[in-house]
């Protein structure tokens, strides 16, 4: 096949691209060029933003031997993935960008062009696995490596999208990827993994927020309320500062009564109202999810099987059922804690990705 290799400049797109040449495929490697300037981006080899990244990913494809090209999304980045980024936490929400960058730059933008260019597939250093089910439809299902499997963020894609996509990486662990790395003698064996959002240039996303979101921001800041009581425990600058389920960084002087830690319940944009409270409140049993998005049929009956709620977090079992404009509803038969609008709920079948929703609202139902 002809295959386009997404190459971040890392060790795992690299030999991803690396393990699809060998196997035959016609393979071009091309860097994605996301920031509209690299220098407010990320810095050092921390993200996948940066002229360096681009450089590492210009001499791993020399060394596997292929045609190697930058491709500017630069401008669909920004729209897509970082005024998201910035919407959502100013409604309050939290949301996850590296789930929205696969689904509508990776496997969107650059798929369409792809298969315009006449290109097969696009192979991505992405640590999860595809097999054909018994109904002839791509499945997807979660990587050897559970500690690094990465189909939470792939929840998002469709059929059709998988139809084109491939993931070298799925049957192999971190260590046995570096070690091959080393062997084909690819510079980046040892770099080191990125974890933070790449368009932050420090990590500091509170700060960040602060910066780019301006008069966008509902509020210039809000109290800190006790839930329960509305007693007011503190002052914050921005809503965008906090995430439900956060613990540190509130800044609260009066202890809590019983001396346990607080935590974030609800985030409230408009007012500026933060309320806090013991732990215990987080728990939820009830996810209203929206924007629906499933990998192959949809089901049409309630589904048992489990969630994921986070990145790289537990998963829950839980009874999934399929409403009406893209509604989700989903019961967990255990609770969760500390679950955010804004973020996706991933759907699993034992090791199988079913689909996503982004969650809308939780409740708790008193038992």
């Amino acid at each position: 096949m002809k295959v386009l290799a997404a190459m971040s400049g890392g060790v795992d797109s690299a030999v991803a691209a690396a393990r699809a040449a060998e196997a035959g495929h016609d393979v071009t490697g091309i860097h994605l060029a996301l920031s509209r300037n690299p220098q407010s981006y990320r810095s050092g080899a921390r993200g996948c933003c940066t002229i360096e990244d681009s450089n590492d990913a210009q001499r791993a494809a020399d060394v596997i031997g292929i045609p190697f090209y930058v491709w500017d999304l630069s401008e669909r980045f920004h729209e897509d993935v970082v005024e998201d980024f910035m919407d959502e936490y100013a409604a309050g929400r939290t949301p996850n960008p590296c789930l929205r960058c696969n689904e509508k730059i990776k496997f969107a933008a650059v798929l369409d062009r792809a298969l315009g260019l006449g290109f097969d597939a696009v192979a991505t250093g992405h640590y999860a696995q595809l097999h054909t089910g018994p109904d002839g439809l791509i499945e997807m299902h979660r990587a050897v490596d559970h500690g690094k499997d990465q189909s939470y963020v792939l929840g998002v894609l469709t059929q059709e999208q998988l139809a084109h996509s491939m993931f070298p990486l799925g049957d192999s662990t971190k260590p046995d990827v570096r070690r091959e790395a080393e062997r084909r003698g690819l510079l980046v064996a040892d770099k080191p993994d990125s974890h933070d959002i790449c368009f932050v240039a420090d990590g500091d996303n509170t700060g960040w927020l602060r910066e780019k979101l301006g008069d966008r921001a509902p509020n210039d800041g809000g109290d800190i309320v006790e839930d329960g009581t509305g007693e007011v425990l503190g002052r914050h600058e921005g809503t965008y500062g906090f995430t439900i389920g956060q613990r540190k960084g509130l800044r609260i002087g009066t202890p809590a009564p019983d001396g346990k830690p607080r935590f974030v319940l609800d985030i409230e944009p408009v007012s500026g109202t933060v309320t806090v409270g013991p732990r215990e409140r987080l728990a939820i049993d009830r996810i209203a999810g929206i924007r629906a998005r499933w990998c192959g049929t949809v089901p049409s009956e309630p589904l048992h099987g489990t969630v994921q709620l986070r990145a790289h977090g537990d998963e829950h079992r839980a009874v999934v059922t399929v409403g009406v404009d893209d509604q989700v509803a989903i019961e967990l038969l255990d609770p969760a804690y500390g679950i955010a609008p804004g973020q996706a709920a991933v759907i699993y079948d034992g090791t199988r990705v079913v689909g996503s929703a982004t969650i809308a609202a939780t409740e708790r139902v008193a038992r």
